[in-house]
């Protein structure tokens, strides 16, 4: 680097007898000279400009006016410079200011159109304005002026999946993967594009311990399906053992969802009961949600009202619920549950008792495609209603917790486990635990 910088020097000048000393000492440091003023244009040339740097400052604490404050004093400096003029477009972009970034990039290809980054910007911005099928002809020509760039052909497959071109999306982000084996951007375009589950098939088993009776045991297994946007079913089965006696149960319900008033579910149940399971039982649910947004502490919130009947060989339960859960930042959740619950025995009239629950979801971990989550929670006269230990006239308080991991991004296992303290002295601890494959 240095010879090649070397002011023009006529070497046969210089002197070869070995007693001009003196005039050798001063060529050296007159050929150092040149060789430094020489290459310091280079240096200054492989830095970031200052103003860009602090550019990049004020874009990542989004103070958009002092960031072009900066960029138009640079454009004023030298209007004809379209690199100044694409950090220009950029900012705006960045900022949302989506119609002015527009034209500043059409300005810029009226004068240089053979820089693939400024198409890329425009087609980022026909993107973010909902317009794919320009975004997808500003990125072909960005692509016929480079078609080995990895970011370009990554770019373009985000565009055709938004249009609804899986497909096509699909090829393209193998094509990146193609240039770039190393490109986690277009590995996780290909994951994003597998088909989503539409079954849950889960297996499961609870028990409850007593301190005054027998332990009850159950096992279930459950498949939920959601066939379209609108329409999901779910049908499970449970086989109990209750003090010595068997029973068992199917359930089975439909749900239809609709963007404006949210999803109705209806559904019922019927056993082989021996008298320690309800022999039939009817429900519905209501469910409705509302979006808050990204920055606010409440992102959403989901409201469920329900309705369920139960009818046992010698009583009779309605359950009326009303359950809010707030959507939390950083994947926190809180439920907020109430239920009212008219009992009523044969020979006797019929009574109202109240029971609330209140659960706090938090996540825990996570290791790539492995996550791990976990809740806690605190009832007061919760009743399940769904066995004859749980129905009569008793109060209860209920302190316990759950985890949950996701395994892959398929499969997950969950675990529970919760200490109930009743009226006269009684407890119960119950556990459980599931397995969940989703298809």
């Amino acid at each position: 680097m240095f010879l090649n910088r070397l002011p023009d020097v006529d070497f046969k000048e210089i002197p070869s007898s070995r007693g001009s000393h003196s005039s050798r000492r001063m060529l050296i440091p007159c050929l150092l000279l040149g060789s430094l003023l020489g290459v310091s244009p280079l240096w200054g040339q492989s830095q970031t400009p200052d103003w860009q740097m602090k550019v990049r400052k004020y874009c990542e604490t989004k103070d958009w006016e002092s960031a072009l404050h900066i960029v138009d004093q640079e454009v004023s400096r030298a209007p004809q410079d379209m690199d100044v003029r694409a950090w220009r477009a950029r900012v705006l972009a960045w900022s949302g200011r989506l119609p002015e970034a527009e034209k500043e990039y059409l300005e810029i290809l009226k004068i240089s159109r053979n820089d693939p980054d400024n198409w890329m910007g425009l087609a980022n911005v026909y993107l973010r304005e909902g317009r794919t099928t320009e975004a997808l002809r500003a990125f072909d020509t960005a692509l016929k002026l480079d078609p080995n760039r990895t970011d370009l052909h990554a770019a373009r497959a985000r565009v055709l999946r938004a249009a609804g071109e899986r497909n096509e999306a699909r090829l393209e982000f193998q094509n990146a993967l193609n240039l770039d084996p190393t490109s986690e951007e277009a590995r996780a375009g290909l994951i994003s594009l597998r088909p989503e589950p539409k079954h849950e098939l889960r297996f499961g088993q609870d028990n409850d311990l007593f301190n005054f009776a027998s332990a009850n045991h159950e096992e279930w297994t459950s498949l939920a399906s959601q066939w379209t946007p609108h329409w999901a079913t779910s049908v499970a089965g449970s086989f109990y053992q209750r003090g010595g006696v068997d029973a068992g149960k199917f359930v089975g319900s439909v749900t239809r969802r609709q963007s404006r008033w949210g999803a109705l579910t209806l559904g019922g149940a019927i056993g082989n009961d021996n008298a320690v399971i309800p022999k039939s039982e009817v429900f519905f649910d209501l469910d409705h949600g509302w979006k808050g947004g990204e920055t606010t502490f409440v992102r959403s919130v989901e409201t469920i009202y329900g309705q369920h009947w139960y009818w046992y060989q010698s009583s009779r339960i309605l359950t009326l619920t009303g359950t809010a859960i707030a959507y939390l930042p950083r994947e926190w959740t809180l439920l907020l549950g109430a239920t009212g619950a008219r009992s009523a025995f044969s020979g006797t009239q019929a009574e109202w008792r109240p029971s609330g629950i209140v659960r706090l979801g938090f996540p825990l971990a996570n290791w790539g495609a492995q996550r791990l989550s976990g809740n806690v929670f605190y009832a007061a006269g919760t009743e399940d209603f769904g066995q004859v230990d749980q129905i009569g006239r008793f109060s209860s308080q209920t302190y316990g917790g759950g985890l949950r991991i996701q395994l892959t991004a398929r499969q997950d296992l969950t675990g529970y486990a919760s200490y109930q303290r009743r009226t006269q002295n009684r407890t119960d601890t119950s556990f459980g635990l599931s397995y969940g494959i989703h298809f």
